[in-house]
């Protein structure tokens, strides 16, 4: 790898795949960088259904994988969006030698000291109607969500409200269930964060001011949490920066690798 070149590892959030990166990707590598975009365990064209993963450490397999599969001497950029912050988190603190700077783009930000339960319980106040998505239930007793496909008009009113129109129509196309993790335990394990791993790679939070879904005042309340070394503002975008303001977003990456380098 050249001493210019960075590798950015970008991170998908719900229902969405590594095909969300498209226009960010190319940005980035026509600047002379290395990308890798991933799909979560079933998601975009990841083989495994959604009844298959079994738990929030079978849906982010992919990314452990993959850092997993890093040379030694070999630092990346994580990049995670909504959920996604998530999926980086747990990387992070399993791998923090491998990860020159972490970047929260209108993501999910664990703190140490806050469990994943507040986070969700303080998201719930918070969260809109999910409107036509479609949910699956089990059959047993409690009969709890096991997962959820967002709905056409959630999406184009919610995440996609100021991005071009045939990226909602590719987001139709290509959305698959996002598994519900009903599993406590598991998803605290995953979110499980310590000071000395996860709090010692450099953070950078991506704060999207016309976002229906994390909203920016959930954005500061996650960032008030655990201030992170920096934050930049990508002014006029939804939930989808990738899509509706993807030259903003490419450039505000670039300009993180080259401070955190």
């Amino acid at each position: 790898m050249g001493s210019k070149e960075k590798h950015f590892v970008l991170v998908h959030g719900a229902c969405h795949g590594a095909w969300c990166w498209y226009k960010v990707s190319t940005l980035l590598e026509s600047s002379g960088h290395k990308v890798t975009v991933l799909d979560m365990a079933a998601s975009g064209k990841h083989p495994k259904q959604v009844d298959e993963v079994g738990s929030i450490w079978d849906y982010f397999e992919p990314l452990m994988e993959f850092m997993a599969s890093l040379p030694q001497e070999e630092k990346v950029i994580l990049v995670g969006h909504s959920f996604g912050g998530l999926g980086i988190s747990a990387a992070m603190e399993r791998f923090p030698e491998k990860v020159t700077v972490a970047v929260f783009c209108t993501a999910i930000m664990p703190s140490p000291h806050l469990s994943i339960a507040t986070f969700f319980e303080e998201y719930g106040r918070r969260v809109n109607s999910y409107m036509d998505s479609l949910f699956t239930f089990n059959d047993g007793p409690n009969n709890q969500p096991t997962c959820i496909l967002f709905g056409p008009n959630f999406m184009a009113s919610n995440l996609y409200h100021l991005s071009p129109p045939q990226d909602l129509t590719l987001a139709g196309l290509l959305a698959r269930p996002h598994p519900i993790f009903n599993d406590v335990s598991s998803r605290n394990e995953a979110a499980a964060v310590t000071k000395e791993k996860y709090g010692s790679v450099h953070r950078v939070y991506m704060v999207c001011d016309q976002d229906k879904t994390l909203t920016q005042d959930m954005q500061s309340w996650i960032i008030e949490k655990y201030p992170t070394d920096e934050v930049k503002l990508i002014s006029g975008s939804d939930h989808m920066p990738m899509f509706s303001k993807p030259k903003e977003l490419s450039c505000c990456l670039l300009e993180t690798a080259d401070k955190y380098d």
